[in-house]
């Protein structure tokens, strides 16, 4: 998975495989997520988001889970 770096105080970069539908995000911190069945559509709109980090908290964390 190519990891796409983004513009973001918490978000360093995000990666997306379309055939499996698995999002990994990895954070400033340091630290990496990965997340399944993420349609590709929630990706689309998580990479245009403004804020990264609140499309993150609003739309993906608590869900997706492996």
């Amino acid at each position: 998975m190519i990891m796409v770096p983004v513009a973001s105080s918490a978000i360093a970069a995000i990666g997306y495989g379309p055939a499996t539908q698995r999002m990994t995000i990895l954070f400033t911190s340091g630290r990496s997520y990965t997340f399944c069945r993420v349609p590709s559509s929630v990706h689309a709109r998580m990479m245009s988001a403004p804020s990264k980090g609140r499309f993150y908290d609003d739309h993906i964390k608590n869900r997706y889970h492996c």
